[in-house]
């Protein structure tokens, strides 16, 4: 039948799921298509394995997952049979002897085409491979159907009217629309990415293109998905949804013949955009004031919403952290009391515990206690200094010289009375150690190191202090007391205090033992996103530090961080679940695949190299 309307409606949803739970999963998709038609969408694409969840790992091997799946579709195919809306919906299909991620078209009642991803858009390695030519046809789901399909579809009401699954840049300019099914963590930035690629490529191709994102219900082991679904079409975004949405559909009435365009190509460089050859000093975050702010508050976001999706799949009634009144235990706080406001609970669900010891200051002690107050959350005292004493006493340390057993001691005793509150408490110990400190190994193994859920695992030390700063700008602008605690905070020196005070104040300063952690922050950002050698990020640091630090300084912390680097990655290696937030995560199931004893002598020789060219 000849096509009237000279638009189509278009839409992408991502329904609230349960990780390799097909039942929910099924229902939920069949009643978003029913909604979507009542809309009068014609076109609805869900997420990539939408019927599983995106993030079951090595169970998508299981044939209990695929089998399940395979009769969910069918399902699926005849519910809505009865429904004129071409849906587009993934799930993992166990074909011959291969595993694939494929999208079904399903179009009433029939199953029109099974087409595999060409290209998986997933950091950690998966079990699927692209099957080769056409083959004869298979039966899947109860259907004869050929496997392989095309990835370009032809619209069932209109042959001329083609759909492309995938974003191919070759794709012919006959495709109207192309669908992008995506599972990409929402880290810090990602948004603006996608927005900008989004248009520039709608725009190239000249097609609609529909970008569907792995929301709620994923896994938060190593990262947050936050369901940023969006339509665009020649040069514009038609329809965008709010990350994090608990509604997320999204739809859009484009015209069936693509006329001109609707707006300006836009690709940006580097995280957030390009610039003038220089790196920024802190280049984990926008330069512009405005852009910075809004990007911390999206961060503390991030963080807070896989913090409540744990905190809920794991069925805690408390999240207990361990509040020094520095830095790191401040935003992981202020994390926990956004998450449960997220979940709808009452701020005393978060047990704030202090632990003075031998290297306790009055003012952090004061800070913790006071933020604890003013944020509403529940606090405790417990003072370990008479059990870090019989410990040491028991192992035979004279329980005074100040060595790494001294230190090591407080932490792991601090780790313990947190893990056995967390038990009596129903609860879940949130970990407060930031991504500076677990790239030089600065944490006690299985002290501080240690955690239930890691949320600053993926933040550097310079972009916590950045975050908090908003978040007490923010606080002053409300009226809130929080802000002059936080000033406060803001202004003490970063430190352990594992060693007595001095005259009342901290005596170890993290920053004169380790190193400045801005440049510390800014060798991670060289190292680990741009893949630079030491002799590539001596120069970005010497040119980005020009009259702030000399060019020795640079060098003789960055050999501070490359020993360091190579020789804690052990403490990475077994480091707890935590969300990626920047653009880095280290983490060992996917964030950074390395070997803890690998040796670090070729970056070391080409620090001697440039150390002999300086002289």
């Amino acid at each position: 039948m000849k096509e009237k309307t000279k638009t189509v409606k278009i839409a992408a949803v991502t329904p609230k799921i349960r990780l390799g739970d097909i039942d929910f999963n099924l229902a939920a998709c069949i009643k978003e298509v029913e909604r979507a038609a009542s809309l009068g969408v014609r076109i609805l694409a869900f997420p990539e394995l939408t019927l599983t969840g995106a993030t079951c790992g090595d169970l998508f091997c299981n044939s209990a997952l695929t089998e399940r799946a395979e009769r969910a579709l069918q399902e699926f195919a005849s519910a809505t049979r009865e429904l004129d809306v071409l849906s587009l919906i993934g799930l993992p299909a166990s074909i011959e002897c291969g595993i694939y991620s494929v999208t079904a078209a399903v179009y009433r009642g029939k199953l029109l085409a099974l087409v595999p991803k060409a290209e998986l858009e997933v950091e950690e390695e998966r079990f699927f491979d692209t099957p080769g030519g056409i083959r004869e046809k298979i039966r899947f789901a109860g259907f004869d159907i050929a496997f392989p399909a095309s990835c370009i579809i032809d619209a069932p009401w209109n042959p001329r009217f083609k759909i492309s699954i995938g974003t191919d840049i070759a794709l012919p300019h006959k495709v109207r629309v192309a669908v992008c099914q995506r599972t990409v963590p929402a880290v810090l930035g990602e948004s603006r990415r996608t927005a900008d690629f989004a248009k520039s490529l709608s725009l190239v191709i000249e097609a609609a293109h529909i970008f569907v994102s792995a929301g709620i219900g994923e896994s938060t082991t190593d990262a947050v998905y936050s369901a940023h679904n969006m339509i665009a079409d020649r040069g514009a975004i038609l329809a965008e949804a709010v990350p994090f949405a608990e509604d997320n559909l999204i739809m859009a009435d484009i015209e069936i013949a693509a006329k001109k365009p609707l707006g300006e190509p836009n690709f940006d460089g580097g995280v957030f955009g390009g610039g003038n050859g220089v790196l920024p000093k802190n280049p984990f975050l926008p330069t512009d004031k405005e852009e910075q702010r809004e990007a911390c508050l999206e961060a503390l976001e991030i963080q807070a919403q896989a913090l409540a999706a744990r905190v809920e799949r794991s069925y805690s009634k408390t999240m207990v952290i361990g509040v020094s009144g520095g830095l790191d235990s401040t935003l992981s706080l202020l994390v926990a009391a956004r998450a449960a406001d997220i979940l709808g609970r009452e701020r005393s669900c978060i047990v704030g515990v202090t632990m003075p010891c031998f290297g306790t200051t009055k003012r952090t002690r004061s800070n913790a206690e006071k933020l604890s107050e003013a944020l509403g959350i529940s606090f405790r005292t417990v003072d370990i200094t008479a059990s870090v004493r019989q410990h040491l006493s028991d192992i035979g340390h004279d329980g005074v010289t100040p060595d790494v057993t001294y230190e090591n001691a407080q932490a792991r005793e601090r780790t313990q009375v947190l893990m056995d509150i967390s038990n009596m408490t129903g609860g879940l110990v949130v970990g407060t150690g930031d991504l500076s400190e677990l790239v030089l190994g600065w944490a006690t193994y299985n002290g501080d190191h240690m955690s239930m859920y890691a949320t600053n695992a993926s933040v550097p030390k310079t972009m916590v202090r950045r975050i908090v700063e908003v978040y007490s700008e923010k606080a002053r602008e409300d009226g809130s007391p929080v802000a002059d605690i936080l000033d406060d905070i803001l202004k003490t020196p970063v430190s352990p205090e594992l060693l007595p005070p001095k005259d009342g104040e901290i005596a170890q300063c993290t920053e004169q033992l380790v190193g400045p952690y801005e440049l510390h922050d800014f060798f991670i950002y060289c190292t680990l996103y741009l893949n630079f050698s030491p002799r590539q990020t001596y120069a970005a640091a010497c040119e980005s530090f020009r009259g702030v630090y000399e060019k020795t300084t640079v060098l003789s912390w960055l050999r501070v961080f490359i020993k360091r680097f190579f020789s804690q990655q052990f403490k990475r290696s077994c480091m707890p679940d935590g969300p990626k937030v920047s653009c880095i995560s280290v983490s060992p199931r996917g964030g950074l695949r390395m070997p803890s004893d690998i040796s670090a002598a070729v970056w070391q020789g080409e620090l001697e190299e440039i150390e002999k060219e300086e002289k």
